[in-house]
Parts: C-alpha cells; sequence; structure tokens
C-alpha cells in the first residue's frame, strides 16, 4: 500500500490526481486528512459494521446542540465522557465511560435525502446506473454495486468452515402497499454481492440468535436426519459431474459448501452461530433483546474469523425503526438508545477485555442524519447534509472527534466527510487500498472506494 511518510516517499497516482497543482495551491485549503500521512497501522481481521437503518438523529446522539433554539436542540442533554471535552447524550451513559475506546466523526455528509439511494450508496459507494426513487423496493440485482461486506469476502476469504460475510440479518425493510405497511421484510438493494456474483452475496442469519432457529436454512426437513442428508448429497455428487464452465463448477461447490454447513451446524460443529457457552451474564451485559444477543454472536463470529458481519438494525419499534418522523424522543428514550447504549458498550468492551479490540473494526452509521427541525409530531425527517458515525478499534485511536457541524448540526464547517471516506479507511485498516480493482459484468474495472482514508483516527 502506498503511503506518504516522508518527502522522498512515493506518491501513488491516484494522490498526484487527487492534489494536481497542489503546489500552487495552499495547504490551509485542504483538509488535515488528505494532507497527512497515511500511516501503515495493525491490520484488522475483521469489521462488524452496525448500520443503524433508517437514519439515526445526530443531534440526539453524538452532536447535541444544547444552546440552539428549542425547536433544534431537543429534550436531551449532553453529558461528559471519560475523554476531557468530548460530550454525547444522557441517554449513552455507558459508551460515555469508554469514549477512549472510540472515536466520532461529526461531519458525515452528501446532497441526498431519500432511504433507498443513500442506503445504496452508503453500503457500496456508489450510485445506481438507473437513480432509485425513495422507498423503492425493487430487489438486488446482479448489476448492482456490491456491499462492502462483499468486497471484503472477495479479498479477505473467511475461514473454510464459514462464509466471508454475515448479514444478521440481510438489507431489509418493512414493505409498503398503497401507503399502509405490512409485515414482509423485503431484501433492499445495497445488500448483496452485484456483479461480484452469488460466491459473495450474504449468508444471511435471520433467526432470532441464541435459538435453535437462529439459521432457519439449516433447518432439516421433516423425516430427514443428518446423516440421510450427507447420504442424500454423496449420491448427487457422483451423478452432477459439472463441465468446465466455471459458473458451474461454483454452483457445484455452493451446493456442497451448504451440505456441510447444514450438516456441520445440525451436529453442533459450528459454536460460532451459538450462544450456549455463554454466562448468562456475559448474555445479560448485551442486552436480552435481538440487538444486543445479535452484537454478541458478532463477537463471536469475528473471533472466528469472519471478515465482515453486517448487522442491520432496523428493530419494529413505536416507531419504523430508525426512521423517526414521529415520536423520535419518545422511541429513542424507550427503545433505541438504550439498546445501543447497552449493547455497543458491551461488544467494545468485551472485545477489549479479551485482547481483540486491535484486531476487530466497530463502525457504526445510518444512511443519513436527521433535520435539525422537529416537525410538527416530535419527530425528525430525513437529513443527508450532516450526519454522524462511530469508528472503533482495528487500528482506529480512541477517544477523538473529527469534524463539526454549525450550531444548528445542518452542515458541517470543518471536515466534512463522505460516507465513501468511511469505506476507504475500513479498506485501509483491513489492509485494503482503496485502488484495489473489481471487474463488474462487462469486465470494466472500478476502485474498491472513491473515498479517502480519514488518517486523523488511526
Amino acid at each position: 500500500m502506498t503511503t506518504l511518510t516522508s518527502a522522498n516517499a512515493p506518491v501513488s497516482r491516484r494522490t498526484l490526481l487527487r492534489v494536481g497543482g497542489g503546489l500552487a495551491v495552499s495547504a490551509a485549503y485542504w483538509p488535515g486528512y488528505v494532507l497527512q500521512a497515511q500511516p501503515q497501522t495493525h491490520r484488522a481481521k475483521s469489521c462488524i459494521l452496525v448500520y443503524l437503518l433508517g437514519g439515526p438523529p445526530h443531534l440526539d446522539m453524538f452532536d447535541l446542540k444544547p444552546e440552539a433554539p428549542a425547536e433544534v436542540r431537543g429534550p436531551f442533554q449532553p453529558i461528559a465522557t471519560n475523554v476531557p471535552g468530548l460530550e454525547i447524550c444522557e441517554l449513552l451513559p455507558q459508551l460515555a465511560t469508554i469514549a477512549d475506546k472510540y472515536s466520532i466523526v461529526r461531519s458525515v455528509s452528501h446532497p441526498n435525502s431519500n432511504h433507498t439511494p443513500m442506503i445504496y450508496y452508503t453500503l457500496t459507494g456508489r450510485a445506481t446506473a438507473q437513480p432509485l426513487v425513495d422507498n423503492d423496493i425493487r430487489p438486488p440485482q446482479r448489476a448492482d454495486f456490491p456491499h462492502l461486506g462483499s468486497v471484503l469476502s472477495k479479498f479477505l476469504p473467511g475461514p473454510d468452515s464459514l462464509p466471508g460475510y454475515l448479514a444478521l440479518p440481510e438489507l431489509a425493510i418493512r414493505s409498503s402497499t398503497q401507503g399502509e405497511y405490512k409485515r414482509a421484510r423485503s431484501p433492499l438493494r445495497g445488500g448483496s454481492a452485484g456483479f461480484l456474483g452469488s460466491r459473495f452475496d450474504p449468508f444471511c442469519v435471520n433467526g432470532e440468535p441464541g435459538t435453535p432457529e437462529t439459521i432457519p436454512a439449516f433447518a432439516l426437513p421433516d423425516g430427514v436426519d443428518v446423516d440421510r442428508l450427507e447420504s442424500r448429497a454423496a449420491l448427487l455428487s457422483l451423478l452432477d459431474h459439472p463441465p468446465g464452465s466455471a459458473p458451474v463448477r461454483r454452483m457445484s461447490e455452493l451446493k456442497q459448501q451448504a451440505v456441510m454447513l447444514t450438516g456441520a451446524a445440525n451436529r453442533g460443529r459450528l459454536p460460532a452461530f451459538s450462544l450456549d457457552d455463554e454466562s448468562s451474564e456475559v448474555r445479560d451485559r448485551y442486552g436480552r433483546h435481538r440487538f444486543g444477543q445479535t452484537m454478541l454472536m458478532a463477537r463471536k463470529l469475528a473471533e472466528a474469523g469472519v471478515p465482515m458481519i453486517a448487522i442491520h438494525f432496523n428493530e419494529m419499534t413505536v416507531c419504523d425503526g430508525w426512521d423517526t418522523h414521529s415520536s423520535n424522543f419518545f422511541a429513542l428514550k424507550s427503545e433505541l438508545l438504550p439498546m445501543v447504549d447497552q449493547s455497543m458498550s458491551a461488544l467494545l468492551a468485551d472485545l477489549d477485555q479479551r485482547g481483540r479490540l486491535g484486531d476487530t473494526l466497530v463502525a457504526c452509521f445510518g444512511e443519513f442524519g436527521r433535520t435539525p427541525k422537529i416537525n410538527a409530531n416530535a419527530g425528525r425527517d430525513h437529513w443527508g447534509d450532516c450526519g454522524c458515525a462511530l469508528l472503533a478499534g482495528g487500528g482506529i485511536r480512541g477517544g477523538r472527534a473529527i469534524g463539526a457541524s454549525d450550531r444548528i448540526g445542518a452542515y458541517p464547517v470543518s471536515e466534512p466527510v463522505d460516507p465513501v471516506d468511511l469505506h476507504a479507511t475500513i479498506y485501509h485498516c483491513l489492509g485494503l487500498d482503496a485502488e484495489l480493482k473489481i471487474h463488474d459484468e462487462l469486465q470494466r474495472p472500478w476502485s474498491i472506494s472513491t473515498g479517502q482514508v480519514l488518517t486523523r483516527l488511526l
């Protein structure tokens, strides 16, 4: 990986293009993280992505504005953390005690405030060829750009017995029919491997963590035990001689992997998917709700060597997950922020105590922030122009806040960060250069990220 470490160090073509003519421009006009060196960091082995689907309200979490007008600031107060000068919401008291373990970006910004396009953009780093409209629930397509996890899975394959990208659960929202929500979960574009192919699609864990139904796909048909399943698979393999085409060979390999995983799961040989070996104390610490137990499972999967564990958090709450157009403050106080505070603090503390925080990058963000002005329903609406992100472990320095928003949290006033910069930083921490290429169905090369590494956090 090319870095800028001294005056004589090699400079990548990408860097030259970015700062072309830069010698004639005062350094004062460039964000600090552009001109800083990109130090070689300890390479993380896994990433746990906590994606707050719906749009987390930055003004009520990590960027409170107590001096703003009443129609902006809301009812919550900032509290001190264990890092002098760094404050977060009073509803995040446990995270406040370990702020030295994570850093906050307060200037995440992109000029789009619609769910579907921004979900796609914040998880793939690209806009779709055919622009999506808000709440477009068409299923993922093979022409799509790949999810971050699919890219990591391609270049950092997981252990032999496990996939490289696990989604807990898959990226999905409730479907909307004639204006009325129904309970069906619709997979969203941006959550699959897209043109990288089915080999790098997520392995979706859609069941309830810590129960026998954790992975519905592993359930055996009535009257079929593990021995019979494996005998059937062995017989099929004798009849199935795939020709030389790569796609057909890959399909045969996927069948074999499915049988292997199903057999191992039903014989109790996939401990990373089970919480039976975790003490009641640990499970209580993470929280006995779906989000908490999912975070605990994510820790186990990271320890098992899975490169990407993506938690697409859209609990069925008093609001529509994190899409808090109404009852924003009630939902945050009664459900959302207590869950995040308990489970995120448990995860970071647990990883640290087990000596795994340096090997595990934890990233938490959503598709956008929410409006500074509180609406008539005590809610906040979509707001792509400013939001926050939390990064921890995996080579990230703790106890920092970079970027700043204006007095009402509407726009960045220093160090604006595009979501693709978060991607570039994630890839960097896992040892991948943003210039690394992937190829679409027409064999056109694409860099895995168009962003810049946030070196101030390294």
